[in-house]
């Protein structure tokens, strides 16, 4: 209660960015990341055979990269962080050519 209003209980919310539940396991976070680094990494598939691997680096870190790495430092620690880690590895065979 806030004056004679009730506040009601919120199970999500997004903050700059980031999307936050109220038991920070950042779940739903991830899972809004998720779609945003697989079309990226189908984005590679397609981009690959017309681009070099320097090319390709520079599109990883403006384009994979930067979703990955805003707010990593409150995320990166949940149990649910290794999909996202995985899509990386992913991301850097399809580079290297592996």
């Amino acid at each position: 209660m806030y004056g004679n209003n009730k506040i009601a209980n919120a199970y999500n919310t997004k903050f700059l960015g980031l999307t936050l539940d109220n038991t920070l396991f950042w779940r739903t976070h991830i899972d809004t990341i998720i779609p945003k680094l697989s079309s990226a990494s189908f984005a590679f598939r397609v981009v690959k055979p017309f681009l070099s691997q320097d090319s390709l680096k520079m599109v990883y870190y403006s384009y994979f990269h930067s979703i990955m790495t805003y707010g990593l430092i409150l995320w990166g620690n949940s149990h649910y962080s290794n999909i996202i880690f995985r899509l990386q590895k992913r991301i850097i065979r399809i580079i290297v050519g592996i």
